[in-house]
């Protein structure tokens, strides 16, 4: 995280390197907080040598330089001494929803005039002020020390004052592959005419608008309703707007509060909603693009592309930047305008990755939470930090969170050794092959002088001997300390190397590689390939060109990077919420860089992570709300949830990559994947308000005045241990079962008026399940019944997560919802 406003140029992420401040080999890193640290010029005054130095500088001009030196020196050991309340740092002051009687422009007017009254000034005020958060909800963001923070914590009707944070950046066959298709007369994607009319906003990198994705063809004018603008900037106008991109805006100041003015002579980047990036373009073209035809990625995965809602409008929200970074307060400002704006979904593939702040204090909870107020879904990424449990994030239950699932599609390639035998590996290389045999060398056997032997197994950076890497293909194999095949490809390239092998824990994860080819084998072939290259004095390959393999393959399954749950920070919330596709997904990208010097640029590309995945819910949910404009955000994340698929393309459970390959579970799924048509009729929805939220947040332990101000909406909190387990999700997680325990849920009707469901229960391994009432039958006077759930441990020993469902079914309909739950024992727990 990077410290939040000391120097211009400090801060920075461990072992990254901001393009806008001096080389780290010129810093010496001096910490003084958790949070904030301070980067000093490294100098020769503090060695034996500084007496010489002085005595040997001859020149007026070089004494004057080196006072100078000094002088800037002193100034930052006397801003280290007097503490981190002494320097400036982005601060978001966050006052909860904004009075309905209050105009924005007089929110605007009480925000300044509460920053005068600490600054001491309207001036000082108006230069320390980023963001007036008057639209969605009240509060502002500006730079300030750390005790005027601390003044404004305590000043009247505030909720929160939080530190700026940096947050990071998380087809044509995806959709078919969800059978989502624009052929049939049938289906979500006739019925909801294409996304007619639904607003997807979403929060990137930004937008290429001349991309085919973007075209406008067939879609009608603007709706009324809508409040947005095109802002512009550099290279953006208003004509780069149309009826598809009918907004698109760009927020920097908190990104530049932190870092300094943009470079952009050193940094290709565009001051203006535009797209410097791609993965703007590419998550705004999955969820909404247009029909494009005989769209690939350099001839792999040809077809047409298209989004899922193709006559959805797009509201463009950028708030990340070329280096990767995306502050909290402009993502706040961005949340604040989309409310203002009218959008229907919000798509956001970003986050911050564990330890989770608490609701409060994370600027995603708190946008989320008031667009969903207003009737806005927001959808976001699950994380890339799997297979590993407790890595989810973007976990506030008001939040649709998604993790990736794969396709039934690959791009495989032929491995011809020398002595005839051939296999078969993964590969996206798409360049210049040289048709003939190479020496194919083992990287162990080659290592550098000052490199240990896993390193160079692994073609760890550094590790390989340039001499005797030039003009071979090198076969390395993943270990636990270097599991990239990205990292090798740079490793053999920079050593003249013309290919790699990787030997990996096979996923069906490819990754890009355009200078050289990259082929990925499990350790089965590797292996193999090892043997041949040991008993040949001159051991060669050959590699093949690669092919789109479609419809072999056995999916979905989930991606081994899709983090997993249970929430680190409220395990009684199911987390992910549902799964996507989001593996070797083609989509636009933006062609004004060149990806490769090899390549060149690219209209579209082929990219993985749950990045991906979001989108493609973002587009769903666009014709669920085309469908059905008056269901709430609650009602619609219920329908994706309660209908998805648990099984895989040919009836088989859905697996989960990891090491093993193991039965996948609500922890890396939720619900299961996506199932869209079967979304837009889900016969009943677990539905909830903000009243529910409330409750939710009075049992995670915030005071009552703070959620009061949050929600205006008077909140006495009475927390009582069960409040989370009756919060009226599609699922029921149960963390510490002790003994018995009853929660309750209220489904209503959104589908035939006279129903009757028969409950159907497959209880989590060593627990006994018993729903009361077990039939429900609905009318046209009763639309809504609740039910009780009631559990019981059969074993008193202190078990680990296990999983089952309870299905509601009418013949038509089946609403499936996962249960979870962990038994222990009290005596484990000290405040049990």
């Amino acid at each position: 995280m990077p410290a939040a406003g000391a120097a211009a140029w400090a801060g920075e992420l461990p072992g990254r390197q901001h393009p806008n401040r001096p080389p780290l080999e010129l810093l010496s890193h001096v910490k003084y907080s958790k949070t904030v640290s301070i980067h000093v010029m490294k100098s020769n005054l503090f060695n034996n040598s500084t007496p010489s130095i002085l005595l040997q500088t001859s020149s007026c001009f070089e004494l004057l330089a080196m006072a100078a030196a000094l002088l800037r020196f002193f100034l930052l050991l006397l801003l280290l001494q007097l503490g981190p309340s002494a320097c400036s740092n982005v601060y978001i002051v966050y006052m909860g929803e904004r009075s309905p009687e209050l105009h924005p422009a007089l929110v605007q007017d009480s925000h300044h005039g509460m920053l005068a009254a600490v600054l001491g000034s309207e001036p000082a005020a108006k230069d320390a002020i980023l963001y007036s958060y008057r639209h969605g909800f009240s509060g502002f963001a500006a730079v300030l020390t750390d005790s005027q923070a601390a003044r404004l914590a305590d000043w009247p009707g505030v909720v929160r004052v939080v530190r700026n944070r940096v947050l990071d950046l998380h087809t044509t066959r995806s959709w078919d592959f969800m059978r989502v298709k624009p052929s049939p007369s049938v289906g979500i994607l006739s019925e909801s005419r294409f996304g007619e009319d639904s607003i997807i906003g979403v929060l990137d990198t930004g937008i290429w608008p001349e991309s085919a994705s973007f075209r406008d063809d067939g879609i009608g004018e603007v709706p009324q309703r809508w409040k947005g603008r095109c802002i512009t900037g550099d290279r953006f106008n208003a004509s780069n707007c149309n009826r598809k991109i009918i907004g698109a805006k760009w927020y920097i100041k908190g990104y530049e509060a932190e870092y300094g003015k943009m470079n952009t002579t050193d940094i290709y980047e565009f001051m203006s909603a535009r797209d410097a990036v791609g993965h703007g373009t590419h998550t705004a073209s999955t969820a909404a693009g247009a029909l494009v035809a005989n769209a690939d990625f350099r001839g792999l995965a040809s077809g047409v592309a298209r989004g899922g809602a193709p006559r959805a409008r797009l509201a463009v929200y950028k708030v990340c930047w070329a280096t990767g970074d995306c502050t909290s307060a402009d993502i706040l400002a961005a949340f604040d305008d989309a409310i203002h704006d009218g959008v229907d979904v919000l798509s956001v593939s970003l986050g911050q990755a564990p330890p989770l702040p608490a609701y409060v204090d994370d600027i995603l909870s708190i946008g989320s939470f008031h667009a969903v107020a207003k009737g806005i879904v927001v959808v976001c990424s699950a994380g890339n930090s799997g297979p590993y449990s407790e890595t989810v994030i973007n976990s506030a239950p008001w939040i649709v969170t998604v993790a990736a699932g794969t396709l039934d599609r690959t791009f495989l390639t032929k491995i011809t050794l020398g002595n005839n035998r051939t296999y078969v590996g993964q590969t996206l290389y798409s360049g210049k092959h040289p048709g003939k045999s190479m020496r194919v060398v083992y990287a162990e056997d080659i290592a550098s002088n000052n490199a240990d032997d896993t390193d160079a197994r692994s073609c760890t950076a550094g590790s390989l001997n340039s001499t005797l890497v030039k003009g071979n293909v090198v076969l390395c194999f993943q270990t636990r300390a270097q599991r990239s095949a990205s990292v090798a490809v740079e490793t053999v390239k920079k050593a003249r190397g013309v290919g790699v092998i990787f030997a990996q824990f096979l996923t069906k994860d490819v990754t890009s590689s355009f200078d050289i080819p990259c082929v990925q084998v499990d350790y089965q072939v590797g292996t193999a390939i090892l043997s041949y290259t040991t008993s040949m004095r001159n051991p060669t390959v050959q590699l093949g060109s690669a092919k789109t393999i479609l419809g072999e393959l056995i999916g979905p399954e989930v991606a081994y990077f899709s983090s997993r749950g249970p929430s680190s920070l409220s395990p009684s919330i199911l987390k992910p919420d549902i799964a996507a596709p989001g593996v070797n997904i083609l989509a636009a990208w933006t062609p004004a860089v060149a990806i490769s010097s090899a390549i060149g640029s690219v209209n579209f590309k082929i990219d993985s992570g749950t990045s991906m995945s979001c989108p493609h819910i973002s587009g769903v949910v666009a014709l669920l709300k085309s469908m059905h404009p008056n269901w709430s955000p609650a009602a619609v994340k219920s329908a994706l949830v309660t209908t998805a698929n648990v099984h895989d393309n040919y009836g088989f459970d859905i697996v989960s990559e990891g090491a093993p390959y193991n039965q996948a579970n609500p922890f890396d799924y939720g619900g299961g994947h996506v199932d869209p048509d079967k979304a837009a009729h889900p016969g009943l929805v677990y539905d909830m308000g903000t009243s529910d939220y409330v409750r939710f947040l009075c049992s995670m332990g915030y005071n009552s005045s703070a959620i009061t101000s949050m929600t205006q909406q008077h909140a006495t909190c009475q927390h009582t241990p069960k409040t989370q387990l009756n919060l009226n999700l599609p699922s029921i997680s149960i963390p510490e079962l002790r003994g018995k325990l009853t929660v309750s849920r209220t489904v209503t009707n959104v589908g035939s008026a006279m129903s009757k469901y028969r409950a159907r229960v497959e209880p989590p391994p060593g627990v006994d399940v018993a729903v009361s009432p077990s039939i429900l039958t609905f009318n046209s006077t009763v639309k809504r019944l609740t039910f009780k759930v009631t559990f019981q441990a059969k074993l008193k020993v202190q078990g680990r997560y296990t999983f089952g469902s309870l299905t509601w079914e009418d013949g038509t309909h089946t609403v499936r919802i996962p249960l979870v739950v962990r038994t222990i024992i009290s005596k484990f727990y000290v405040n049990a």
